[in-house]
C-alpha cells in the first residue's frame, strides 16, 4: 500500500491538477491560434489567386479584344488557378497520356459581357447562361470603361504552392514546440508550486503527531500571510497555550499537593501522637486539628468554585441589590477583625448609586478576599477603605489600601492561582492561595471586570467594575428596565 501513497498525497495531486489545467490551456490556446493563423492564410491565399485570375484574364481581353481561347490560356498559366481536387486529376491524366487530355476544374469561372460562362468550374458548365443575381455577387472584367466579363468565384480553395505548404509545415512544427516546451514548464512549475503550497502542511502535520506524542510545544515557521501562514499562526499560538496551560496543570497539582499535604501533615502528627500516648488530649489540641481541618475544607470549597467557573457551570442567584448596603455589610463583618489589628475601615460612597443585579453572597465573598488581603498586609495604624462610584453605565467599587503594595514584577500575576508574591508573609494564614483567582471567575461570570493598581510601600487599589443593570432579564424582556442614572445619555423610567 505504501508504493500507492504517493499517489494519494496532496503534492501529487496538485502536481496532476497544474498538469491537466496547464495542458488543457496551452492545447486550446495552440488550437485557436492554429484555427486563426491557417484562416487567415486561406484567406490571403484566395485573394492572391483572385487578384491574379482576374488580371490574366482581363490582360488576356486587352490583348485579344474576345474570350475566344481563353480557357486554353488558363490551363496553361497553372497550377496556381487549379483547386485541389483539380491539381491531383491534373497529375494523374499527365502521368497516364504524358499531355492534358481534357481541361481540369478550375478555382473561378468566367462569364461573358452577356452573362454566358466562357471558362467552366465548380457549379458553373461551359456555354450556361447565369442569372443577372449571379453576375451581381461576381467581380466585373472592365476594359476601356466597358464591362466585358464577369469572375464567378466557386468557393473551392485554390492549391498552395510549395512554399506555402512549406511555411504551413513550419507553423505545425513551432505549435508542436510551443506545446512541448509549454507542457515541460507546467510540470517544473507545478511540482514547485506543488511542494512550495504542500510543505507547510506537512510541517503541521509533523508538529501535529509530535504534540500527539506528548511533546505540545511546537512551533512551525509562517512562510505566507495567505490562509496557510494564519493557518501556521494559530498552529503556533494553540501549541503555546497548550504548552502554557499544561505547565500551569502541572504546577497548579503541585501547589494543591502542597497546601493539602500541610494541614493533613499536622493533623495526622496530633493523632499519631494522641493514639501512641506521647500528647495527652487537650481542648487546645483539639482546636488545633479542627482548625486544620476547617482549611482543608475551605481549599476544596475553593478548589469547587474555580472548577465550576472554569467549566462556565457557576451558579448565580442574582437580584437586584444596592451597592451601598453591599459595601456596608462587608464591612460590618470585617471591621472588627481590622480593628483588632489597629486598621481603619471606612465606606465611602457616591451620590445616586444605581442599584446592581447581582449574586449577593458572590460578591459579598469577592470583597471579603479582597479585604481579608487589604487586613493581612496593611500594618498597624493603616487604612482601609471601601467605595463606590458610577462611571459611565458600570458601577465600581474599589477596596483601597494603605499597605506594603505590590512589586511590580509581582502585579500581573496577583490574580493567578496559588500565586503569592514577595510582599507575602511566611505563614498564609490559613488562606488557600485561591482567593484572588475565585474574585476574578466570580466577577466575570457576572460579566464584570476586576483590576488592581499598586506601588511598593503605596498601597494598593483592587477595581471591581459590574455592569449597570437594575432588573432582571425577565423584567427586561418585558420593558421594564431602568436606565443607569448615570448615564448621560438616559432618563430613569418605569
Amino acid at each position: 500500500m505504501k508504493r500507492f501513497a504517493v499517489f494519494r498525497s496532496l503534492t501529487f495531486k496538485l502536481v496532476l491538477a497544474f498538469m491537466v489545467v496547464s495542458i488543457v490551456g496551452v492545447m486550446l490556446s495552440t488550437l485557436f491560434a492554429r484555427w486563426v493563423i491557417l484562416r487567415e492564410f486561406d484567406r490571403l491565399v484566395a485573394e492572391r489567386a483572385e487578384n491574379t485570375f482576374v488580371a490574366e484574364v482581363q490582360s488576356y481581353y486587352e490583348v485579344t479584344g474576345s474570350w475566344q481561347g481563353v480557357e486554353i490560356f488558363l490551363h496553361n498559366r497553372m497550377p496556381m488557378f487549379l483547386s485541389s481536387t483539380g491539381r491531383k486529376m491534373m497529375h494523374r491524366q499527365m502521368v497516364r497520356c504524358g499531355r492534358m487530355c481534357e481541361m481540369m476544374p478550375s478555382v473561378f469561372a468566367l462569364a461573358d459581357r452577356d452573362g454566358v460562362v466562357v471558362v467552366p468550374a465548380g457549379p458553373y458548365q461551359a456555354g450556361e447562361r447565369v442569372d443577372m443575381d449571379v453576375l451581381r455577387r461576381g467581380i466585373q472584367i472592365t476594359v476601356d470603361g466597358r464591362v466585358v466579363g464577369t469572375v464567378l468565384p466557386t468557393g473551392l480553395p485554390p492549391e498552395m504552392a510549395p512554399r506555402e505548404v512549406r511555411y504551413l509545415s513550419r507553423i505545425n512544427y513551432a505549435s508542436f514546440m510551443a506545446t512541448s516546451i509549454a507542457m515541460a514548464i507546467a510540470l517544473v512549475l507545478g511540482v514547485f508550486l506543488a511542494r512550495r503550497l504542500s510543505q507547510p502542511l506537512r510541517e503541521l502535520t509533523t508538529a501535529t503527531r509530535a504534540m500527539a506524542r506528548g511533546e505540545l510545544e511546537q512551533r512551525v515557521p509562517v512562510r505566507s500571510h495567505d490562509e496557510l501562514g494564519e493557518l501556521a499562526a494559530a498552529f503556533n499560538q494553540m501549541s503555546a497555550d497548550l504548552a502554557r496551560a499544561h505547565q500551569m496543570r502541572r504546577q497548579m497539582t503541585a501547589d494543591i499537593a502542597h497546601e493539602l499535604r500541610t494541614p493533613l501533615t499536622v493533623m495526622v502528627g496530633y493523632l499519631e501522637a494522641l493514639r501512641d500516648g506521647v500528647l495527652k488530649p487537650t481542648p487546645e489540641r483539639f482546636e488545633a486539628m479542627y482548625q486544620e481541618a476547617r482549611h482543608l475544607e475551605r481549599l476544596v470549597e475553593d478548589l469547587r468554585t474555580l472548577s465550576l467557573a472554569d467549566a462556565g457551570e457557576l451558579s448565580l442567584n442574582r437580584e437586584k441589590v444596592s451597592p451601598r448596603l453591599v459595601l456596608e455589610q462587608a464591612a460590618t463583618i470585617y471591621r472588627h477583625q481590622a480593628e483588632q489589628r489597629g486598621i481603619s475601615l471606612e465606606v465611602a460612597l457616591g451620590d445616586s448609586l444605581p442599584d446592581i443585579y447581582v449574586d449577593p453572597d458572590r460578591i459579598a465573598q469577592v470583597l471579603g478576599n479582597l479585604i481579608s488581603n487589604a487586613i493581612r498586609y496593611t500594618p498597624s495604624g493603616g487604612c482601609i477603605t471601601m467605595s463606590a462610584a458610577c462611571e459611565a453605565d458600570k458601577v465600581v467599587l474599589r477596596v483601597q489600601d494603605t499597605g506594603s503594595g505590590i512589586a511590580p514584577e509581582d502585579l500581573p500575576y496577583v490574580f493567578d492561582r496559588f500565586y503569592r508574591g514577595n510582599r507575602a508573609p511566611q505563614s498564609s494564614g490559613g488562606e488557600s492561595g485561591l482567593g484572588l483567582a475565585i474574585a476574578r471567575s466570580i466577577v466575570e461570570a457576572h460579566g464584570g471586570s476586576i483590576a488592581v493598581t499598586s506601588a511598593p510601600d503605596h498601597g494598593s487599589t483592587f477595581t471591581v467594575t459590574l455592569p449597570c443593570v437594575n432588573h432582571p432579564p425577565a423584567n427586561r424582556e418585558q420593558g421594564h428596565v431602568k436606565s443607569c442614572p448615570c448615564s448621560p445619555n438616559l432618563r430613569d423610567g418605569s
